[in-house]
């Protein structure tokens, strides 16, 4: 009789723990997500989503890339910005700065890590998953699978009946879909922030996808719209009929030789959060950055047609030229920002000063990747720092020549 008692305790004990770790599990899922933009610091979370939320994994190379090892560059005392002299020291900590990487021509010419950030450790980058959705949607184009200029209902049947119904794939791929959308991170209300509580409450991102009103005429207006990406990863996994792990997996993280497993945020019916969820480290980051500068080819394999690079960087129309917009310098490709230059720079952006930024005029790929808990706290530059970071950047960019773009992109081949 006591063992059958001993026995229901400890089965009762059990499964109360197992009730109790299931709950704190959401617990911790929800406390991250509604923490976001509140000013909370986030560098103790960044660094470990995969145990806050559900994720799917990419698993490193079997034949890993390594970036050699170059002259070893000193950081830039300050650079200028607004008339303004910034020291650097002092802006990498209020950014709170867990990875700077700076490559050029392949090698290693600096790198430094801060706050929980490691040259192993995986960091939520944001936006910066963007330009991996494109440059998947991009070899999907080379494979002929995806037509641009065909429509996403083409492809996507539930969005019939949406924003996105009848609306060309370029036009999307360049923000311009035309939906009815509001990007405020200070709003907790706003569309973006509503499309983000999915990953702590649960829920299904392509049904908020599908219910998303049209409201300009697509192809007239850029306007920055997460949900735009969202549905660009709906589009990839209907035209290639994987997941978008299994396809990054295959067509970019392998052919890079990425060292480390990446991962991807996914929601209760294991959808990947397209428009933010990528995990990675600053490496692996930085070899997106080095492919769009080698115009695509990666040790003499063409990943994405030089074509599509191209195209993915530069804006080929009014509405998403630099300074269409609030006098902004930023242009927008497909999924890449387009800064106002004579050197053809170009960034992956994410919030929270999350970089990818390529400048090929001076062969050079910088990662920054932060966690500055002022960002967006107001919805204004000042708490934002993207015109300030690029500037950053082009200061590192002053160490190195500018090279004839023509020899360059030959040498690249």
């Amino acid at each position: 009789m006591k063992k059958i008692i001993v026995g229901t305790v400890l089965g009762v004990a059990v499964s109360a723990v197992a009730v109790m770790s299931l709950y704190k599990q959401d617990f911790d899922r929800i406390a991250f997500v509604g923490t976001l933009f509140s000013g909370a610091e986030q560098y103790e979370n960044f660094n470990r989503v995969k145990e806050l939320i559900p994720v799917t994994t990419m698993t490193a190379a079997k034949a890993p890339f390594e970036f050699s090892g170059g002259e070893q560059i000193s950081m830039p005392e300050s650079f200028d910005y607004e008339g303004n002299s910034v020291p650097v020291e002092e802006f990498l900590d209020s950014t709170d700065t867990s990875a700077v990487l700076v490559i050029h021509r392949g090698q290693v010419r600096f790198e430094r890590y801060s706050l929980t950030g490691g040259r192993d450790v995986n960091w939520l980058s944001m936006s910066v998953a963007k330009s991996f959705i494109a440059t998947a949607i991009g070899i999907a184009v080379d494979d002929k699978l995806i037509d641009i200029q065909k429509t996403m209902t083409d492809y996507v049947p539930s969005l019939k009946g949406s924003a996105y119904d009848d609306v060309r794939i370029k036009d999307v791929l360049q923000m311009s879909s035309g939906a009815a959308w509001v990007e405020d991170y200070s709003n907790p209300e706003s569309d973006v922030m509503r499309l983000g509580m999915i990953m702590a409450t649960g829920g299904s991102m392509d049904e908020f996808i599908a219910a998303m009103k049209p409201e300009k005429t697509p192809g007239t207006y850029n306007r920055y719209n997460s949900g735009d990406t969202q549905a660009l990863g709906m589009l990839l996994t209907q035209a290639t009929g994987q997941s978008i792990t299994q396809y990054v997996q295959d067509k970019i993280w392998t052919p890079l030789g990425m060292e480390s497993d990446g991962y991807w945020m996914k929601d209760d019916r294991n959808m990947e959060m397209a428009f933010a969820g990528l995990n990675a480290t600053a490496r692996d980051y930085a070899k997106l950055g080095e492919l769009y500068r080698l115009k695509g080819n990666w040790q003499g394999q063409q990943i994405v047609s030089a074509q599509w690079v191209h195209d993915s960087v530069t804006p080929d129309a009014p509405h998403v030229m630099p300074y269409t917009h609030e006098h902004s310098p930023l242009g927008y490709g497909y999924q890449w920002w387009v800064p106002a230059s004579t050197e053809g720079e170009y960034s992956a952006i994410g919030v929270y000063n999350q970089f990818i930024y390529v400048n090929p005029s001076r062969d050079l790929v910088i990662v920054k990747l932060s966690a500055n808990s002022d960002y967006a706290l107001e919805d204004n530059e000042k708490y934002y720092r993207e015109l300030e970071t690029i500037e950053f950047f082009r200061e590192i960019g002053q160490k190195f020549d500018v090279v004839d773009n023509v020899v360059a992109a030959k040498a690249a081949l």
